[in-house]
């Protein structure tokens, strides 16, 4: 597919950092506008455009991008060009209604032995709105179902969680909602408003912080972005707060991150003492932080990256401290300049993808939408 330059150098004055919130937690200082060409230090392109709402990605290591369109199709870019057939496109009970459908995505470790893609998806179980995690078998750019890995997990219209990832202990960690039930996230007998972790094969590992459960942490309102330190390997995730209070959180296993019972900010009520706070939230502005990666290789090696619906925005954190505990700064990249951002995923070379959802029913559409954009770090 033709590749098409995106951002112009007028664009580029354009772009623009800045703090969070004054109510945030471990707000850094103001940064300073970028003024100039260097300060992104990225050459940016559309790889596939005319898309679908496209939620997730991941590359193989023969380069091919597999990546999800909400309304059931899993796609393809190999060799530069998209593919006009999808791998498969999900039919009922498979169903794509408000924020749910087809979402996250993960290639297996191995998967150019043995070609499993892992997706989560919506679907319809009787009368009730239900998430479930699938094991596909990939072979000549098809792909059929293979096992369900685990199902039954709480949907509905909105707060479907939706985000797999493998992390580095080689388990799948999945992000689920609390489907607008708020003491779900508080209940162990639930999957609601969690984080969990299975094996590759559907089975609960020994080591999870509840025994025979997939729970991995609770108190979670609607968690979307997962992304693992590259030095410490700990675990971070992205979550939407309730219209504001939006929160970036260091993961314990077995960790209570207070939803419903608090948010963005810390109680001192005794019975309120064990919950986690989280790293940063947005007081009272909206980022509905989606997507995040680190990056390891590149001009912003080391950085959190998290990717901005409502917020419009790409935001970039720098972590500080032996633990990487506290927040060093944060800036504000991309406000309004490509509409919704749903993801953002780093490649082998360094290269930096953002996916905009434009066409979400939430956004305003502009030419070509939904887009792929790469950042091509300019060694």
């Amino acid at each position: 597919m033709r590749k098409i330059a995106v951002v112009l150098i007028s664009v580029l004055l354009g772009i623009t950092t800045g703090c969070t919130s004054k109510n945030a937690v471990n707000s850094p200082a103001p940064a300073p506008a970028a003024t100039t060409k260097s300060d992104i230090p990225y050459t940016m392109e559309t790889i596939a455009e005319g898309l679908n709402v496209p939620w997730e990605m991941d590359i193989a290591k023969d380069g091919r991008i597999f990546f999800t369109e909400r309304p059931g199709h899993l796609r393809v870019i190999e060799k530069g060009r998209l593919n006009p057939e999808p791998l498969i496109t999900f039919e009922a009970p498979f169903i794509s209604t408000g924020e749910g459908g087809l979402l996250g995505l993960a290639l297996d470790p191995s998967f150019m032995d043995n070609h499993y893609i892992y997706v989560y998806h919506t679907y319809r179980d009787k009368d009730q709105i239900k998430n479930r995690v699938l094991r596909l078998i990939e072979s000549n750019n098809k792909a059929r179902l293979d096992k369900v890995l685990i199902a039954g997990l709480p949907g509905a219209e909105n707060h479907n969680g939706g985000r797999i990832k493998i992390g580095p202990d080689m388990l799948l960690y999945i992000t689920s909602g609390d489907r607008y039930d708020p003491p779900l996230a508080q209940d162990l007998n639930s999957t609601g408003g969690k984080i969990l972790r299975i094996g590759l094969d559907g089975s609960i590992p020994a080591s999870n912080p509840f025994k025979n459960s997939p729970v991995y942490s609770l108190g979670h309102r609607n968690p979307q972005g997962l992304a693992w330190h590259p030095e410490t390997g700990q675990l971070y995730s992205s979550e939407h707060g309730q219209t504001a209070h939006d929160e970036i959180n260091l993961i314990e296993p077995g960790g209570n991150y207070g939803w419903p019972l608090i948010e963005g900010e810390e109680s001192s009520s005794p019975e309120k003492a064990n919950l986690k706070t989280p790293l940063l939230h947005s007081g009272k502005e909206t980022w509905a932080p989606s997507g995040a990666a680190f990056v390891r290789i590149g001009p912003w090696k080391g950085s959190l990256l998290v990717a901005g619906l409502r917020g419009e925005r790409l935001i970039k954190l720098n972590l500080k401290g032996p633990k990487y505990d506290s927040v060093a700064s944060v800036e504000h990249l991309f406000q309004g300049i490509f509409g919704r951002l749903r993801n953002v995923y780093e490649g082998p070379d360094g290269s930096l993808y953002i996916m905009t959802n434009n066409r979400d029913g939430r956004g305003k559409p502009k030419q070509g939408d939904d887009k792929i954009i790469r950042l091509k770090p300019n060694f």
